[in-house]
C-alpha cells in the first residue's frame, strides 16, 4: 500500500512559513557565491602567506567549481530517492568540516584539495534548493521564485567581499574560512528546523547505478534541456570569468584597495539583484523565453564591447566598469529564466535534472574561470575575452539555434 509523507505545499503555508522557506532556500542557493566571493579580497595575501603564485590562488576558484560539478551529480539521485532533506544535511556537514580544513592549510595543494571538498559539500544546497522549487511550483511561478531567491542570495556578492575585506584586517584570510564554517553551521540548523520535505514518498524514485546512469543519459539526449544547460553554463562562465579576474582588474591593475574593492564588487551585485526583481515584474507581461532572448543579446553585446575596450583602451576604466555592470545585470535576468525553462519538463526526476544542470553549469564555469587564471597576462584581456566568448556561445545555444530554425521553417 502506498503511503504518503508529511510534505508541505505553498497553499498550506502561512506567510511566516513562506518567508522562512525563501530565506533558507536563498541561503542554500548562496553557498557558491559566499564560498567564492568572500575570499576574493584575500587573494594577494593568500599567495604571499603560502608562497605560491597568484594564478594558483585563482585556480582555487576552478577547483571549487569542479568539485561542485562532481558533487551535484552525486546528490541528485539521492534527493530523488531519499527526499530532499537527508542529502542536504549530509552535504552541509561536509561543507562545515572542509571549511575548517581550508582555514588550516599551509600549501597550495592543500588549498586546492580542501576547496574541492568544500564544493562537494556545498553542492547539496544548490541541487536541493532548485529541486524544492520545482517540486512546489510550475514554470512561471518557478521563474518568479528563482528571482525571489536571487534577492536573498544576491546579498552574497554585495556583503561577502565587504565582510571578507574587514575579516582580513582583523584575523587574516584564515578567519574568512572560519566564518564560512559558521555560515554552514547556521544553514544546517535552519534547514533542520525550517525546511519542510517537498518530495512525497509516493513520488520518490528507487534506482540502481545502471538506472541512474540511464536517467542522466536521457537528459543528455533531450535537445531542449541540453541547450538550456549549455546556456546556463555560459552564464556561469561569464560570472566566474569575472570573479577570477576582477581582483586583479581592480586591486592590481587599477590600484583599488582590498576594502574598497568590496564596494565596486557590491555595486555589481546590486545590479544583479535589481535585475532579478525586475524579472519578476516582466514575467507578468512576457514569457520567460522572450525575456531570455533579450537578456542574452544585451549580455553578449556588452561583453564583446568590453573586450574591445580592454584591448584598445577605448573609454578607459569608467567605460569598462559600466560595461561589466551591464553584462552582470543581464545575468540576473538569465539565471532564473534559464533554470525554470530547463527544469520545466521534469517533475518526478527534478533532483537528478537539477543535479546534471548544475554539473554542466559549474563545469563550464570552472573551465572559463581556469582559462582566466591560466592565461593571466598582466592585463584584463583574459577576463574580458572569456566573458565575451561565453556570452556569444550562450546566445547561440539559447537564442541563435531557435532563431535559425524558425527562419528555415518559414
Amino acid at each position: 500500500m502506498t503511503t504518503t509523507s508529511p510534505v508541505i505545499r505553498p497553499a498550506d503555508m502561512t506567510r511566516l512559513q513562506l518567508s522562512r522557506l525563501v530565506f533558507v532556500l536563498g541561503a542554500l542557493t548562496a553557498f557558491s557565491a559566499m564560498s567564492i566571493d568572500m575570499y576574493l579580497p584575500a587573494f594577494p595575501q593568500i599567495a604571499r602567506d603560502l608562497g605560491i603564485p597568484l594564478g594558483t590562488v585563482q585556480l582555487s576558484i576552478s577547483a571549487f567549481l569542479f568539485g561542485s560539478a562532481a558533487g551535484q551529480l552525486f546528490y541528485g539521485p539521492l534527493a530523488d530517492r531519499w527526499g530532499r532533506r537527508i542529502p542536504l544535511l549530509i552535504g552541509l556537514a561536509i561543507y562545515i568540516l572542509s571549511a575548517i580544513g581550508c582555514a588550516c592549510v599551509h600549501t597550495g595543494e592543500g588549498l586546492l584539495f580542501w576547496r574541492m571538498v568544500m564544493a562537494v559539500g556545498g553542492g547539496a544546497g544548490m541541487v536541493i534548493s532548485r529541486a524544492v522549487v520545482r517540486d512546489l511550483y510550475d514554470t512561471v511561478e518557478a521563474a518568479r521564485m528563482f528571482s525571489l531567491l536571487m534577492l536573498v542570495m544576491g546579498a552574497a556578492p554585495i556583503l561577502a567581499p565587504l565582510a571578507g575585506g574587514q575579516i582580513l584586517l582583523i584575523t587574516g584570510w584564515r578567519g574568512i574560512f572560519g566564518f564560512l564554517g559558521v555560515f554552514g553551521l547556521v544553514s544546517l540548523c535552519a534547514s533542520m528546523v525550517y525546511l519542510p520535505e517537498s518530495l512525497p514518498v509516493e513520488r520518490r524514485v528507487r534506482r540502481g547505478f545502471t538506472e541512474m546512469s540511464a536517467i542522466y543519459g536521457s537528459f543528455l539526449r533531450d535537445r531542449g534541456y541540453i541547450r538550456y544547460a549549455i546556456a546556463l553554463g555560459c552564464v556561469a562562465g561569464i560570472n566566474f570569468s569575472y570573479i577570477s579576474g576582477v581582483p586583479f582588474f581592480f586591486i592590481e591593475l587599477h590600484g583599488v584597495s582590498p576594502q574598497h574593492f568590496g564596494i565596486f564588487f557590491g555595486v555589481n551585485g546590486c545590479g544583479l539583484i535589481c535585475a532579478s526583481q525586475v524579472n519578476r515584474r516582466l514575467l507578468r507581461r512576457f514569457s520567460a523565453r522572450r525575456i531570455l532572448n533579450m537578456a542574452f543579446t544585451v549580455n553578449a553585446a556588452s561583453a564583446v564591447l568590453l573586450t574591445v575596450s580592454v584591448i584598445f583602451g577605448a573609454g578607459g576604466f569608467p567605460v569598462q566598469v559600466i560595461l561589466i555592470f551591464i553584462c552582470l545585470c543581464m545575468t540576473g535576468l538569465l539565471y532564473p529564466n534559464v533554470t525554470a525553462l530547463a527544469l520545466a519538463p521534469f517533475r518526478q526526476t527534478a533532483g537528478s535534472a537539477s543535479a546534471l544542470l548544475g554539473t554542466i553549469q559549474y563545469t563550464l564555469g570552472a573551465i572559463a574561470g581556469a582559462l582566466v587564471g591560466m592565461l593571466h597576462s598582466g592585463t584584463a584581456v583574459p577576463m574580458a575575452a572569456t566573458m565575451a566568448i561565453c556570452g556569444v556561445a550562450g546566445w547561440c545555444a539559447a537564442v541563435g539555434v531557435s532563431t535559425f530554425r524558425s527562419q528555415l521553417s518559414r
